[in-house]
């Protein structure tokens, strides 16, 4: 991105930025690994629409719909300057808190065991993904604001920003997100400026308060059965690893270059549950093998160094922070969510960015993406600062 040249002090930022340039990696990776999962979906799903006499094409219209309400999202966001909108954060974190609280009573809606959602007619909405977003915004807003490096009443209140929502959405159950935000915190209280001395107390009282939760049997028997199932899946091969074995038979069918497009047997069988959502990279595996799954994860790979990049270019502190937790954000999502198709990971439902069916996580995945396309905009800096690349 070009700049424009030093002007006097006098000069203002807005006059001295230049036009703004997007960063076309980062969108292209964005719509070809959502065209790609567009593509999957259609593929894991279509078969069974059609068994069962309804248009096949119906779940690729609808998340075709999604894909579309995202990218105007990511548009419209990226387009805002994070700086003008930093007074809003906190109400908007507290606005997010009152939607899980919401999903906690008769208003939620559940689907078995879990109540996540609010029913809004035609569609749901998880208000947990709008909570990632939250999080991070109020985590990079705070430290931010802080000396570096960081009080210990700092990571206090960085805990209780985070461990509000965790408790209410520990409550629904989810633990997924709730593994989600604590690997967001470390990274944002890491980048932003915590000492090792407070980074291991956090270690420590994880492990400690994990032990704890354990004792007192607050975690669900189904969560409990999928940590014993990863540990031993033989013992549990056609009941609780069910979805992981056929998972791996999925991908390791599809081999070096794959079965071909339409060509999987696990996927045209349906073998695979939740295919479209939590297993979608078995869909990628099988019919287009070992090199189609190395594509896919460069992408991956693209877009996570481009976050990065934007965070090390951000013309302040906040947003090279949000960008940061944006990162880690979508570097947990991938490296769970493919490695529970592969199981090196345990099941925690937490679907793969962009690919995964589902209409709420690719619109707040793609708002998020927006917020640090934004800081790469603007990454220019005021006359008088450190001028970045």
């Amino acid at each position: 991105m070009a700049f424009a040249t030093r002007t006097s002090e006098s000069t203002t930022y807005r006059q001295n930025r230049g036009p703004l340039r997007p960063d076309i990696v980062l969108v292209l990776t964005y719509l070809t690994l959502s065209a790609i999962g567009l593509l999957m979906i259609y593929s894991a799903t279509a078969p069974g629409l059609l068994a069962a006499g309804d248009d096949p094409a119906q779940q690729l219209k609808e998340q075709a719909i999604f894909m579309v309400i995202g990218f105007i999202v990511f548009t419209v966001v990226s387009s805002i300057d994070l700086t003008e909108v930093r007074g809003f954060i906190g109400p908007i974190y507290v606005v997010v808190i009152g939607m899980l609280v919401l999903v906690l009573t008769p208003v939620g809606d559940s689907q078995g065991i879990a109540q996540r959602w609010i029913d809004l007619g035609p569609i749901q909405f998880q208000p947990s993904e709008l909570a990632k977003i939250a999080v991070i915004l109020m985590l990079a807003s705070i430290l931010a604001s802080s000396d570096v490096p960081l009080h210990w009443r700092t990571v206090a209140r960085a805990l209780v920003i985070v461990g509000v929502p965790s408790l209410l959405i520990f409550a629904q159950p989810d633990l997924g997100t709730m593994l989600v935000f604590a690997f967001v915190l470390l990274a944002m209280l890491f980048v932003g400026g915590s000492t090792i001395r407070q980074l291991g107390f956090l270690f420590v009282a994880t492990a400690v308060g994990t032990v704890g939760v354990f004792k007192m049997d607050l975690i669900k028997e189904y969560q409990i059965n999928r940590l014993t199932a990863f540990i031993d899946p033989g013992a549990h091969e056609l009941s609780l690893s069910y979805n992981q074995v056929q998972s791996e038979i999925a991908i390791g069918s599809g081999g070096l270059l794959g079965k071909g497009l339409f060509e999987g047997t696990q996927t045209n069988l349906r073998f695979v549950p939740v295919q479209s959502s939590d297993f979608i990279f078995t869909a990628v595996g099988e019919q287009f093998g070992f090199v189609g799954s190395i594509i896919v994860i460069a992408l991956f790979g693209v877009l996570l160094f481009r976050l990065l990049a934007i965070a090390g270019s951000a013309r302040d502190r906040f947003g090279s922070l949000v960008a940061t937790g944006i990162a880690a954000m979508f570097a947990f999502h991938v490296f769970v969510n493919i490695g529970m198709t592969i199981r090196i990971m345990p099941v925690t439902g937490l679907p793969l960015p962009f690919m995964s069916a589902g209409g709420t996580v690719f619109v707040a995945m793609s708002a998020a993406l927006g917020l640090a396309h934004s800081v790469w905009m603007r990454r220019s800096v005021a006359p008088g600062d450190r001028r970045r690349g």
